[in-house]
């Protein structure tokens, strides 16, 4: 048996919690998979998963051998990216999170230039606006908007942006729009329920002018869905607290407006996260560079 792929294996049937998955990914046999955890086992004299028609768990010990495991096979991973590296070379999967609107409408075209240059790389891209846990996904960098609790997690900033205040045309027809800050209250704000400060709305004069100023909103709406605050103002239910990026196209093509012009939140950091043991990772190295060039490393990419 060979030890190293059969910690590869079980490390993906944990990550991706069934042997069936774990066989899609890795082009192998439910079957197959499940020889090779069990002769793991047999080997190391130590049952490592608790097996059911439903259920998949560690054991105790699996548990802790799943962890050195993990991080023996990265090691290995990335000295054999390292030497690949040397020759110019990124082979293998490179994991990516990120939120839903930020991936699809800022990721993308850096992520077609980056497979471009490094045609022997292979990257899943995971694009959710909820919490993921790197570790247990098995994910290598996420792309993070905002400031990080404190944790174990390494973290790199790329970038900056702001939020400003945008509606539709049809809805600043219809209801008016804000000239100052309190004035919001007097709107349908559409609330996502991501943002740490939710219906909490502080800005700032982009002139520096003046202390920054909060303002309690409130609506009909509240989405942990960037998508749906995004249809949800084009629709012209009300207004949003967002950032340039989200309507670019429709800001261009003069259908979204943004009110209270001047008036943007504080400078909002865009970073990346990945667990420890991915911290030297030559793919999340060389990943992280081209997101910091294509986004302009410490620019803000609103003005971008």
């Amino acid at each position: 048996m060979d030890r190293l792929q059969a910690m590869q294996t079980l490390v993906r049937v944990v990550e991706m919690g069934s042997f069936s998955a774990a066989a899609r990914e890795l082009g192998s046999t439910q079957s197959a998979v499940s020889k090779q955890v069990a002769a793991l086992e047999r080997q190391l004299g130590a049952d490592l998963l608790v097996r059911s028609t439903r259920l998949l768990k560690l054991t105790d010990a699996g548990a802790r051998y799943v962890d050195q495991a993990r991080r023996l096979v990265a090691e290995v991973a990335e000295a054999e990216s390292e030497l690949r590296e040397g020759e110019h070379r990124l082979q293998g999967q490179l994991r990516v999170a990120c939120s839903v609107c930020f991936g699809r409408l800022k990721l993308m075209p850096l992520v077609r230039a980056f497979l471009a240059q490094h045609p022997g790389l292979r990257l899943d891209l995971r694009l959710n606006d909820g919490f993921i846990d790197l570790i247990e996904q098995g994910i290598d960098v996420s792309v993070r908007i905002g400031e990080l609790p404190d944790s174990s997690l390494v973290s790199r900033r790329i970038a900056t942006m702001r939020r400003g205040i945008y509606a539709s045309r049809s809805y600043v027809q219809q209801h008016g729009e804000p000239y100052m800050p309190a004035d919001l209250a007097a709107h349908n704000c559409l609330v996502y329920s991501e943002l740490q400060t939710r219906d909490t709305w502080t800005l700032e004069r982009e002139d520096g002018h003046g202390e920054p100023v909060s303002v309690q909103v409130g609506g009909n709406l509240q989405t942990n869905s960037g998508e749906a605050i995004r249809e949800a103002v084009q629709a012209g239910m009300g207004l949003s607290f967002a950032p340039d990026w989200l309507f670019e196209r429709e800001v261009a093509a003069g259908d979204i407006v943004r009110v209270l012009p001047g008036w943007a939140s504080p400078a909002v950091p865009i970073q990346l996260v990945s667990p420890p043991q991915r911290r030297a990772s030559a793919k999340v190295r060389t990943f992280g560079d081209h997101l910091a060039a294509g986004l302009g490393a410490d620019d803000d990419v609103n003005r971008r």
